[in-house]
């Protein structure tokens, strides 16, 4: 996993991250508005104060994310499943 990524505050936005393994990063207050993140891992990622606005979340792990107070305008798909 991604357990000593610390990307609070990174600018990833539009980045295409599909399939990247961040379960376990920090990734508090990160901007990732329209970020493409199909298939990926973010379980147990801290993604509190991020900017997801427009994010692409086809079948990506979301298990234990914390997405306290995380934007999530626009989000793709609207109803994604925290499996």
């Amino acid at each position: 996993g991604a357990k000593n990524f610390d990307l609070r505050r990174a600018d990833l936005s539009n980045a295409d991250l599909s399939g990247v393994n961040f379960s376990g990063a920090n990734l508090s207050g990160a901007n990732l508005n329209g970020v493409n993140l199909n298939r990926a891992n973010l379980s147990h990622a801290n993604l509190s104060n991020a900017n997801l606005t427009n994010a692409i979340l086809f079948d990506t792990n979301l298990e234990n994310v914390n997405l306290e107070s995380a934007d999530l305008k626009g989000v793709k798909p609207l109803l994604f499943e925290n499996r």
